[in-house]
């Protein structure tokens, strides 16, 4: 024996050989996360409702050296969902990324948008997560379920009841799929960014007090970037985040530290 047998290694954050899907891919959080996942050697499976979208991220994929292809879906319809997964090999990494909010004073919430967010923020996304897992025990094997949520998961925010409701929601859900589904070697944890710019978040950081209220309550002062996401959906994909289930992991900039 060396003295170098006693030398820790630090886990891989390649994903070289595996699959990942990433649902929808087409812009902002969705559209990194594939291009993060592709770098690190993933293949990636991008799934949105547009086909133009996706054709333009898979051949940046491609160009960068990655490996991509494109899988039409509205998440909304879990026929549609349940196809996606039983139609093709399983993933090893999920980014359960697709969403939408509504801002509104509790008030003025309407039935038809309230049934909007909840519908694809947690009904939507508890099926995509549900149809992964399924074929990842089909295939016999493992894998990391990564559910998009959100600070708000965790707090409250003005003019975002259902939108908290629905990442409350989702932090539930995805500690119970976590505690079942350990035993088939099936990770589930949540990513939680801060207000990051996206096409999404863009018109409400626009308005001036919004904006102040935003960067008033972060402690580093700022919004989040998109590249400031990106390494967090690797971590937590590959064996680096092996320990990691049940959790979610905040990219808050320090909004639920106070």
């Amino acid at each position: 024996m060396t003295g170098n047998d006693d030398i820790p290694k630090t886990p891989s954050f390649r994903l070289d050989g595996q699959r990942a899907l990433v649902t929808g891919a087409g812009r902002g959080l969705g559209r990194a996360a594939a291009h993060a996942l592709a770098a690190a050697g993933a293949h990636v499976v991008v799934v949105s409702r547009s086909r133009d979208e996706l054709q333009v991220l898979v051949s940046e994929i491609v160009a960068a050296g990655g490996n991509a292809e494109l899988a039409v879906c509205d998440m909304m319809d879990l026929a549609a969902v349940e196809a996606l997964f039983a139609s093709r090999s399983a993933v090893n990494v999920l980014i359960n990324n697709a969403g939408t909010n509504k801002p509104a004073d509790c008030f003025d919430v309407t039935p038809a948008n309230f049934d909007q967010i909840m519908n694809l923020n947690v009904r939507s996304a508890y099926f995509t997560a549900q149809g992964c897992a399924r074929a990842m025990v089909r295939d016999g094997i493992g894998g990391s379920i990564i559910n998009m949520s959100s600070q708000m998961g965790h707090v409250g925010g003005p003019r975002r009841s259902v939108y908290c409701a629905s990442k409350h929601a989702m932090e539930g859900f995805t500690k119970v799929m976590a505690a079942e589904w350990a035993a088939h070697g099936i990770r589930v944890n949540t990513l939680c960014p801060t207000f990051i710019e996206t096409p999404l978040t863009r018109p409400f950081l626009q308005e001036q007090d919004f904006q102040d209220m935003v960067k008033d309550s972060i402690l580093l002062g700022r919004v989040g970037q998109i590249e400031e996401v990106m390494g967090a959906i690797v971590y937590l994909a590959s064996d680096a985040s092996s320990l990691v289930t049940g959790a979610p992991l905040m990219l808050d900039g320090g909004w639920t530290a106070k």
